[in-house]
């Protein structure tokens, strides 16, 4: 109840537009950097009595130049056992106290998370040291979630429809840029990578200056950043993790796939390259993806799924990355229907966003959409925890909500025009279906 009274208030705060700045629970974190180079973020909020410590490694699949999938295959590994507390024994020494926690691997990131209570707090900690500091790289443990992670490229990947749309989709779109692999592995590299790999990744990003400690919530910080220090003080700074240097090409002409599936619903779906994280038309394109999808009255939901009826969903929106980012488009096709017509319709409607600006009934609507899709990332430890981490980590430093929400109502129709016109394209999209091998999705479903 105290967090939806936060929201609640933040809420009301953005409605009395111009009323003066909101308080920001993340103007009260505290940046503490260790001399090995590990930085810990603290923000005290006694709103709820949950605590969330989250561990962020600056690694993902867009550092993977040579060996896919290695920073998804880590975020296994890591609950594997290490020196001191082997198999397990974290989870169970966990969850026998209530904490919760889980990890996710992106393009960018490797990210674990516990939350629990301010008792359990020093033990999270303990143990968290522990695995970062002695993990166990063996051949039965890299044998034993090499399998699992197979299992869920199949169940995730290969027998899952969107998820060979996107993995398709992303390898057309990047020809270069590792963001063209899939997080989870090509099996082909998963099925073969070995020990030695492995503990080359592991020194090379699992180091404390490559590393974020972020902790929100009902705990004290500076009990919690003296154990810090005590447990991870020692761990050996390293060299600079190796980045790609590769850049991604411009995209001179329109690029298409198809995916036959058994499907009774075929999929589309489109992309356009997109700045990465930062730049100053990414709120542009943030309202321009609300203006095309958010909600029944957004033009693609309206004209595709309710007028027209072709499809079953409609999206789109702006996906930013650290380097580089895509806007992103597509639909579920109504089983009967034609793949083809339904894109013939998504196209024409986002031709008509290049082509005339949004009204202002929709302009201000997509702002207020989004500004409330801001202050709901405050509800939680979790979400202030992840927060913290995210914008160090992008941007040096946490920008504060009233930076954000002054650039997206600064956003007036033109801009929206204006990057709807230089980002969106014909000659610089890439577009897949996923379509039934027996041909049964229409007439002409891949044109």
């Amino acid at each position: 109840m105290r967090g939806g009274a936060l929201l609640i208030g933040l809420a009301l705060a953005l409605a009395a537009r111009g009323a003066g700045a909101l308080e920001d629970p993340a103007a009260r974190t505290r940046l503490t950097t260790l001399d090995n180079g590990l930085r810990i973020l603290t923000l005290e909020d006694r709103t709820t009595p949950v605590v969330s410590y989250q561990s962020w490694v600056h690694v993902g699949s867009g550092d993977e130049a040579r060996w896919t999938g290695l920073a998804h295959l880590f975020e296994h590994m890591m609950f594997r056992g290490s020196k001191r507390v082997p198999g397990d024994l974290r989870d169970r020494l966990l969850r026998e106290r209530g904490a919760r926690g889980n990890a996710y691997t992106s393009n960018d990131v490797t990210v674990y998370y516990e939350d629990t209570s301010a008792e359990n707090l020093p033990l999270v900690i303990e143990l968290e040291a522990e695995r970062f500091r002695n993990l166990e790289i063996s051949p039965p443990v890299l044998d034993t979630e090499r399998q699992v992670v197979l299992e869920e490229r199949r169940m995730r990947t290969d027998d899952n429809p969107n998820g060979r749309l996107i993995e398709a989709l992303l390898s057309l779109t990047f020809v270069a840029h590792p963001y063209r692999t899939p997080t989870i592995g090509w099996q082909s590299d998963v099925e073969k990578v070995d020990v030695a790999t492995c503990l080359e990744f592991f020194r090379a990003y699992y180091v404390p200056n490559n590393v974020v400690i972020s902790i929100a919530g009902d705990f004290d910080a500076d009990d919690a950043i003296a154990r810090i220090r005590r447990h991870y003080g020692s761990w050996e700074r390293g060299p600079e993790p190796p980045r790609n240097p590769t850049e991604e090409p411009e995209q001179h002409g329109e690029r298409r796939g198809v995916v036959h599936l058994p499907v009774r619903a075929p999929l589309v779906g489109a992309a356009w390259h997109a700045p990465q994280t930062g730049h100053p038309d990414g709120p542009a394109l943030d309202l321009l993806g609300e203006v095309l999808s958010a909600g029944r009255t957004s033009r693609l939901q309206r004209k595709l799924v309710y007028e027209e009826q072709q499809a079953l969903s409609a999206y789109g929106g702006y996906w930013e990355l650290e380097h580089a980012g895509l806007f992103y488009a597509g639909a579920g096709v109504r089983p009967g229907k034609s793949p083809s017509r339904v894109v013939a319709e998504l196209f024409a409607e986002i031709e008509r966003l290049r082509q005339e600006p949004p009204t202002e009934r929709e302009l201000e609507k997509a702002k207020r959409g989004f500004e409330v899709s801001l202050t709901g990332g405050l509800r939680t430890a979790n979400a202030l925890a992840s927060r913290g981490a995210e914008e160090l980590l992008a941007f040096g430093r946490i920008r504060s909500l009233d930076e954000r929400i002054e650039k997206v109502r600064a956003v007036t129709a033109a801009d929206v025009l204006r990057v709807a016109q230089t980002y969106l394209r014909p000659e610089q999209r890439t577009v897949v279906h996923v379509l039934p091998a027996d041909g049964a999705a229409g007439e002409g479903a891949a044109r």
